[in-house]
């Protein structure tokens, strides 16, 4: 006594057309029913106060010329009067720098952006631990360093290495 579908299908094909019309119909209604009443909870229990950082421009009215921050070391050589030196310089984009790194005679341009914490960002360049090597940097809202990037130069080699990223996040809070 087993069926197939397809026997069933062709004995009620016409019954089973209005059928699957009527479930698809009182399927549609139910989601809409339920849309509603969600949209309707929503409005009611859901007061969010979006706190956002948008008070510091994305565009400088006016770029410095001069370094922002600046890391200077001389370089032992009894011929040459060589430097190993990080700036960071201002660019029209306010959270954006563009960094220089001269070592000997090597020059190389490198960018980084900082996060907006909704503060004026300031940038800084430390002295690294050992020598003629310096790390990149910003002091977040409580003027902490936060260390970005490690600049080094070593065995004539010039290496840059990202030591942590940051990045700012919006979340949403319920107002009671």
């Amino acid at each position: 006594m087993f069926f197939s579908v397809a026997q069933h299908v062709r004995i009620d094909g016409q019954s089973l057309f209005l059928r699957m019309k009527k479930y698809s119909l009182f399927l549609l209604i139910i989601f809409a029913a339920c849309t509603q009443n969600e949209e309707k909870n929503s409005t009611k229990a859901d007061s969010t106060i979006l706190v956002s950082y948008d008070t510091i421009p994305e565009i400088r009215k006016m770029v410095n010329p001069a370094p922002a921050a600046e890391y200077s070391e001389p370089i032992k050589d009894e011929l040459n009067n060589w430097k190993f030196v990080v700036s960071l310089y201002e660019t029209k984009r306010t959270f954006h720098y563009n960094v220089l790194i001269q070592c000997k005679e090597v020059r190389v341009s490198d960018s980084i952006n900082i996060p907006n914490f909704g503060i004026e960002p300031k940038v800084a360049v430390r002295k690294g631990k050992e020598p003629l090597t310096c790390i990149i940097g910003f002091l977040d809202k409580k003027d902490v360093f936060k260390e970005y990037r490690l600049v080094s130069f070593k065995n004539d080699q010039l290496h840059v290495k990202t030591l942590n990223t940051y990045s700012v996040a919006a979340y949403k809070t319920k107002v009671p």
